[in-house]
């Protein structure tokens, strides 16, 4: 009887999936920051404390990877909502400027506006926003010689999701399908 029991017991055991630590658990990623948000009120990371956060750093000029990635995380948690309404209403949909000349919180209200009435647009002194992307390992830089009001600017193409104590879980697909998304944040959030 013992032999079966044990037997059952590790059958069981080969069928459970383990608990999958977030794949960014313990990455130097995020950190504090002191910004001002579309409605042009001061918010720091304090502010969206309580919250799972999807920091995404772009700016609302860019002629293509921005507005496509933001669409994609929009339409993501929006997919996400649908599955899971209670989980997705403690996901934050977060776009931080790295164009602060020229992404003021006006432009930042219209743009995310555009895409999803609730997510927040970032904005600061350049210093602040200098600091903030480093924090989060976002490397950014307009190249020289371009006009003064119609440049470029490069920067790192990544969305991640934070948990509410602003720790790094994982990498969100901003590239992929809604469903991609959705099921990303599905693995972490509850």
């Amino acid at each position: 009887m013992n032999r079966i029991f044990v037997a059952l017991l590790l059958a069981l055991a080969a069928c459970t999936k383990p608990i999958e630590a977030p794949p960014l658990t313990g990455a130097k990623i995020g950190g504090p920051f002191a910004l001002t948000d579309q409605d042009g009120k001061a918010v720091t990371d304090k502010s969206y404390a309580g919250k799972f956060r999807i920091m995404y750093f772009g700016y609302t000029f860019c002629p293509d990877v921005c507005p496509t990635d933001v669409a994609n995380l929009a339409h993501g948690l929006k997919a996400f909502a649908k599955a899971n309404p209670a989980a997705a209403a403690k996901v934050k949909l977060i776009f931080v400027s790295v164009d602060p000349a020229r992404d003021t919180p006006a432009v930042l209200k219209s743009f995310t506006g555009a895409f999803d009435p609730n997510m927040a647009g970032l904005t600061g002194s350049p210093k602040a926003i200098e600091d903030t992307a480093k924090a989060y390992g976002v490397a950014f830089s307009i190249a020289p010689g371009q006009a003064k009001d119609a440049y470029i600017v490069d920067h790192s193409r990544v969305a991640y999701l934070m948990d509410p104590d602003n720790k790094p879980v994982t990498l969100v697909p901003q590239e992929g399908t809604p469903a991609d998304i959705a099921n990303e944040l599905g693995k972490w959030v509850k």
